[in-house]
C-alpha cells in the first residue's frame, strides 16, 4: 500500500472507524494478530502495525484473526457485496433483493444493510442507476426510444418514464437529443467569491459555477431551450449567497443533477460532510466502498456542477493541504473560513 494509504489506515484505526471495516486490515507484529479498524481492543504502537488490503493477505503473511472483532466475517461481507454487484450488472432484468441475498447466502434485510453500507445505495437503487445509465447511452445511440428502453433492461416504457422523471428530470427524448424539450433558466450574479452563473430546471439548480457563461451552458445542453432569467431566480440566488456567507443559516435549495453511479455516490458523500468539517479524498473513497479510487474521487469532485451546494470545497488532501478547486484556491479558503474550518485571519497562511 502507498504511504498515504498507510497514514489514512492508521488514522481509521485510531478513531475506530467502522466505515473502513473490510477495506483495510491492521496486523500487529508483536502479537501476530490482525484486526479490523473498529476493533475495540487497545491500540498497539504505530511501529508495530502493518496494513493489508484484505484478511486473506494478512493470513497469508502468517497472522491470525482477532477473536474479538472477527475480521474474517467482514471480508466475507465485502466479497458478498462484490458478487452481488456482478449479478446486478450481468442481469438483463434487475434481480430482486430476495434473489440477490439467496445467491450470496445472506438474509435479505441483513444484506440490504451491508450493501448500502458499502456502496451508499441499496441493491435496487444501484440497479436503477445502472439501468438509467444504460438508457442514457442507448437513447443517444438508438433512433427509436422504445428500443432503447427495452435494450436497457426496462420491462416496459412506463417504468422507464417513472424512473427518468424521478431520477434524471428529463424525458427520454431529451437525453437522446441533448436536452431537447427542457427549459433551463440562467443568470449571473455577483458574490463574495466573484461573478457566478446559476441555472435551473423546473426541478432545481443544475449549474452553479464560477466565471461561467451561457456558452458553456449551451455546450452542456445543446438542444435545450436556454432562457436568460428575468428575475424569477431571486430566491435561488439569495439562497446560494447565504450558503457562501452564512452557511449555518443556508436554506436547503433543490438541485437537479445526475451522473454515473460512482459520481452520485461521491456527491452524496460530500453532502454528508458536516458543516465545519473536512474529509480527505481517500476518506471519501473509503466511505463509498472504493478505497483505491482516490484519483477517481478527485475527478468526480471536479465534475460537480453545483459548487457550494454540493460542498466539494470540504475535500482536502490527506496531508492537510487544500488540493485543487475549480473556483480557485482563494475561494476555497473563503468558503472554509465561512464554515469555521479555519480562522479567517489564517486564510493567507493555509498551505496550498
Amino acid at each position: 500500500m502507498l504511504m498515504i494509504a498507510d497514514q489514512e489506515a492508521w488514522a481509521a484505526f485510531e478513531r475506530r472507524d467502522r466505515s473502513w471495516d473490510g477495506r483495510v486490515i491492521g496486523a500487529v507484529k508483536t502479537t501476530g494478530i490482525y484486526c479490523k479498524p473498529s476493533c475495540p481492543a487497545k491500540r498497539p504502537k504505530r511501529e508495530n502495525v502493518e496494513f493489508f488490503a484484505s484478511a486473506s493477505e494478512a493470513s497469508a503473511a502468517g497472522y491470525r484473526a482477532c477473536l474479538r472483532c472477527k475480521p474474517d466475517e467482514v471480508s466475507r461481507d465485502r466479497e458478498a457485496v462484490a458478487k452481488a454487484v456482478k449479478l446486478i450488472e450481468a442481469a438483463e432484468e434487475a434481480p430482486t433483493l430476495d434473489e440477490i441475498s439467496a445467491a450470496v447466502g445472506y438474509a435479505p434485510h441483513h444484506f440490504q444493510r451491508l450493501f448500502k453500507r458499502d456502496l451508499g445505495v441499496s441493491p435496487a437503487e444501484y440497479a436503477r442507476a445502472l439501468r438509467a445509465k444504460r438508457a442514457e447511452k442507448n437513447l443517444k445511440e438508438n433512433g427509436r426510444v422504445t428500443d432503447a428502453i427495452y435494450d436497457s433492461g426496462y420491462s416496459a416504457p412506463s417504468s422507464f418514464y417513472a424512473d427518468a422523471k424521478e431520477r434524471m428530470g428529463m424525458t427520454p427524448s431529451a437525453w437522446r437529443d441533448g436536452g431537447r424539450g427542457e427549459t433551463i433558466r440562467w443568470t449571473t450574479f455577483d458574490s463574495p467569491l466573484g461573478p457566478m452563473l446559476i441555472a435551473a430546471t423546473s426541478k432545481g439548480v443544475c449549474r452553479l459555477t464560477f466565471n461561467d457563461s451561457e456558452a458553456s451552458l449551451r455546450r452542456l445542453f445543446p438542444n435545450a431551450t436556454i432562457v436568460e432569467d428575468g428575475g424569477g431566480m431571486r430566491e435561488l440566488i439569495e439562497g446560494a449567497l447565504v450558503a457562501m456567507q452564512r452557511p449555518s443559516a443556508a436554506p436547503e435549495l433543490p438541485i437537479d443533477v445526475a451522473g454515473t453511479a460512482f459520481q452520485e455516490a461521491v456527491w452524496r458523500e460530500l453532502r454528508k460532510i458536516p458543516l465545519g468539517e473536512t474529509r480527505s479524498y481517500a476518506q471519501i473513497a473509503a466511505a463509498i466502498g472504493h478505497p483505491k479510487a482516490v484519483r477517481a474521487v478527485g475527478t468526480a469532485n471536479g465534475d460537480n456542477h453545483v459548487s457550494v451546494l454540493i460542498p466539494c470545497h470540504r475535500v482536502i488532501r490527506s496531508d492537510g493541504t487544500l488540493g485543487g478547486y475549480g473556483g480557485g484556491l482563494p475561494n476555497k479558503k473563503k468558503l472554509l473560513a465561512a464554515e469555521g474550518v479555519i480562522a479567517r485571519e489564517a486564510q493567507e497562511r493555509l498551505p496550498l
